[in-house]
């Protein structure tokens, strides 16, 4: 018998297109290692086991089976995106626990191109925060489970580390994607706004928020981003030589870059030089208030976001995130902060093609109950380890994280990627050289 597990989303949905496997066959073996691996990762908040054989059923009788870009391929959703039949509880205890009725348009691609929707995962509350953890579980890295994944798309990331699924949709509104992507060896894109659907309603962070894909390969990821832009992102047969700008300075002063980080950085823009690019140190001009803008515009984001919520049932952490956001609203609604912020950065980004600079400053904290402990301590928490993200949330321009690298402990290392808009292509390319040059473990060793 031959064991899907393990392998890409594209060698699945080619066995199941041409009837080498069916999809009930693949579902249900990752269904069989969800139930003996989820215990120790806490990637899932609920696990779709019966609903998700009877679909696989489903396309296995689909008259265009032999077409689908996703044929029977297992797929994790982010617990803040609706599912037809589920709950979208958003990591909270204070959301309504009631069934959506459609699919987010986003998981409808997926469904359309023959992707099986096997659970929900786990979301620290509102996806505030870069850890996982609350009222539903606490998502661990698969690498070092004594460590978070990351956040807020923790737990997606965390079932694609693990081997649960071959891919997972998250979203990013400060770094959800990247910062979870880069702890737990996977290689993620934010798109730039607008090139994948984003329909959060009052969850969108003013627009900051970008639905994504997470994946152990570039050939899965390019795939998948395809499937959720309804665009195709065709590699070209000679990648252009770029000018490439390397950044080893955190956006936010006061927060230092670790060695192992900065290390990654330098070996990737070694890579890419001999792949024939021009590469050169050089330092984007952030602003000294970079700092205040993004706390002004991921509070006010979340003040939004609990709107209508009982503020009883939100953590403490949550209730005083929305309570300082709520002084901002009228600040943030006006767009000035962003739109300065991108006329800076534009001279940048028209003298040089992509940034290449690390994905976090280092590793992540322990895993724990963060979502007990104060607001102080968890914005000091994600700041420090977190802070190279955020700034391309606020101009909307494409980013990806890239493993490269190991930490001390063992666990991935990765670098960030980052272009101009409608540079999505680009940016696949480069990391398609990078796994190329330098191939990184897909999943975690957890047998």
């Amino acid at each position: 018998m031959t064991n899907w597990v393990g392998r890409t989303a594209t060698e699945i949905a080619a066995a199941v297109r041409e009837k080498r496997a069916t999809p009930r066959e693949v579902v249900a073996e990752h269904l069989a290692r969800i139930e003996r691996l989820d215990g120790r990762i806490g990637a899932f908040r609920t696990v779709r086991a019966k609903a998700a054989l009877a679909e696989a059923d489903e396309v296995a009788g689909r008259a265009d089976l032999a077409e689908l870009p996703l044929a029977g391929v297992p797929v994790a959703v982010k617990d803040n995106l609706a599912v037809r039949g589920e709950s979208t509880l958003n990591g909270s205890a204070a959301t309504p626990d009631t069934p959506a009725d459609e699919d987010h348009v986003a998981v409808a691609r997926l469904r359309a191109a023959g992707a099986v929707v096997v659970g929900l995962t786990n979301v620290p509350e509102l996806c505030i925060f870069g850890t996982t953890e609350g009222v539903h579980g606490t998502s661990r890295n698969p690498w070092d489970t004594n460590r978070t994944a990351g956040g807020s798309s923790g737990g997606s990331a965390a079932a694609v580390a693990a081997g649960l699924v071959p891919l997972a949709i998250g979203n990013d509104g400060m770094g959800s994607l990247r910062i979870p992507a880069a702890n737990c060896g996977l290689v993620t894109i934010k798109p730039g706004h607008g090139v994948v659907p984003a329909g959060f309603g009052n969850a969108d962070w003013f627009g900051m928020s970008e639905n994504g894909p997470l994946a152990t390969t570039v050939e899965d990821l390019r795939l998948m981003l395809t499937v959720l832009a309804d665009t195709e992102f065709v590699r070209r047969e000679e990648p252009a030589s770029l000018n490439i700008a390397v950044s080893l300075r955190s956006p936010l002063v006061g927060v230092a870059i670790s060695k192992p980080y900065a290390a990654a950085v330098r070996g990737a823009s070694g890579v890419l030089t001999r792949a024939g690019h021009a590469v050169q140190r050089a330092e984007p001009p952030y602003p000294l208030t970079l700092g205040l803008t993004a706390l002004q515009q991921w509070t006010a984001g979340t003040a939004v976001s609990a709107e209508g919520l009982d503020p009883a049932l939100l953590a403490r952490r949550s209730q005083v995130h929305a309570a300082v956001g709520r002084r901002f609203l009228h600040t943030v609604r006006t767009g000035d902060s962003r739109e300065r912020l991108r006329s800076r950065l534009e001279p940048f980004f028209a003298e040089y093609d992509v940034l290449l600079a690390p994905a976090l400053a280092r590793r992540s904290p322990q895993a724990g109950p963060w979502h007990e402990r104060g607001w102080l301590r968890n914005i000091l928490a994600n700041t420090a380890y977190s802070p190279m993200t955020p700034p391309w949330n606020l101009t909307g321009w494409p980013a990806m994280s890239v493993p490269f690298g190991t930490l001390p402990s063992g666990a991935p290392c990765a670098v960030q990627l980052v272009g101009r808009p409608g540079s999505e292509k680009t940016l696949l390319e480069l990391a398609e050289q990078l796994e190329s040059f330098e191939p990184w473990q897909r999943t975690a060793p957890l047998d």
